[in-house]
């Protein structure tokens, strides 16, 4: 069977958790209409590889960081996204920001890190800006004479702070429309209340493979009990079953866990779908959120200069933030856990897969029925990059 969104699907209700039980009780799984294939050049090409910088990555709202990672007035973070140095600021009043973290000088970096400040030095010429992005301070400012300061502060992207994220698009002088882009899953993702969450840690790595062909391994519970086969992932979840919902160019996925055909016999049990599958969104085009009962997994992948390498950025958030030692080391343990599925297991895979597109000499890959996900983001992608699937 092939699933679309529709009003029925919206939201974390039972009918999820049953629809996965049905599946699991039969040995079938949602299923796209035949198998899609896709060529080569999809994935390799350099051409499609700046189009996609250009025309998506550059012009659709990303989500810069969680809004729990700058949680108070005068927090900041720098992050490199797409080669660019981001700061991106929560003020006094508690508005965020996301400026280029470019001096207007002559272009070094006035922040770096991470902490609470309200001003930023350049450490070339120790030009001063506001956490606003505001020019403050110029020594020497008689050799400027006629330089209007209103001018020259750092360059803000436009950005927006919705459903738990910084959003911003990475053209100054772009609109955004945080709603716009969501659509139908703006719901979905309220429903979390994400900015509610404590932020954890984070790890950020680069891999040889297509940041495309890294987001479709979150999209497929088909390699589970080969990939994963060792650990939690694996040995908790029912391989090749999935659920899947699209809401426009975004998705979620139900990965049912071993344990749901045990509510066949408990028809009072808890039928909560965060209990009983692993449920994950893609929001496009590059943001994978990784749910469970104790918090979220948020990975974004990005191209990484080459059309086979990428970026990857894993970090945790907790549904409920830690406030003692014990809770701290609690997440620790389970940050370490699932970060090592993502490091050790997917992204041991992947490099192969780039290796494979990067020197096979067939002209095409074949994605099964069964990889409904991976169908819709390869659909969706093509259909914005004027690419043919057979």
């Amino acid at each position: 069977m092939s699933t679309t969104h529709d009003a029925s699907t919206t939201g974390l209700t039972p009918e999820l958790t049953r629809r996965a039980l049905r599946h699991v009780q039969v040995g079938t799984t949602d299923m796209a209409p035949s198998p899609l294939k896709v060529p080569l050049h999809y994935y390799r090409d350099p051409k499609i590889h700046e189009i996609e910088e250009k025309q998506i990555l550059r012009r659709t709202p990303l989500a810069i960081i969680p809004s729990a990672q700058i949680p108070n007035p005068d927090d900041y973070v720098v992050r490199s996204v797409l080669g660019d140095s981001l700061l991106v600021t929560r003020d006094s009043s508690g508005t965020a920001h996301v400026l280029l973290n470019y001096c207007r000088h002559r272009g070094a970096m006035p922040a770096c890190g991470s902490g609470n400040a309200r001003r930023f030095t350049c450490p070339y010429h120790a030009w001063t800006y506001k956490n606003t992005g505001e020019l403050a301070g110029v020594p020497g400012k008689e050799g400027f004479e006629g330089m209007n300061r209103a001018e020259y502060g750092l360059v803000e992207l436009p950005s927006e702070e919705k459903y738990g994220f910084v959003w911003a698009v990475l053209t100054e002088g772009e609109s955004i429309d945080v709603d716009a882009h969501l659509g139908p899953m703006a719901p979905e993702l309220a429903q979390f209340d994400y900015a509610s969450y404590g932020y954890h840690d984070q790890r950020e790595f680069v891999s040889e493979v297509s940041w495309k062909g890294a987001l479709e391994a979150f999209a497929e519970s088909y390699h589970f009990p080969f990939v994963h086969g060792e650990s939690v992932i694996g040995q908790n979840t029912v391989a090749n079953t999935s659920i899947h919902d699209t809401f426009g160019r975004h998705h979620r996925m139900g990965f049912p866990f071993n344990w749901v055909a045990a509510l066949d016999e408990n028809p009072d049990g808890d039928w909560d779908p965060i209990a009983n599958m692993g449920v994950i969104y893609w929001i496009y085009p590059n943001l994978v959120l990784a749910n469970s009962p104790v918090g979220v997994e948020v990975l974004d992948m990005l191209p990484a200069g080459s059309p086979t390498s990428c970026t990857l950025r894993h970090s945790w958030l907790a549904k409920y933030p830690a406030t003692t030692d014990e809770q701290r080391e609690l997440y620790d343990t389970v940050f370490a856990q699932v970060h090592a599925a993502v490091r050790d297991e997917d992204f041991a895979m992947l490099p192969q897969c780039g290796e494979g597109v990067r020197r096979g000499q067939h002209d095409h890959m074949i994605i099964g029925r069964n990889e409904i996900g991976v169908q819709h983001m390869i659909t969706t992608f093509a259909a914005e990059l004027g690419i043919a699937l057979a």
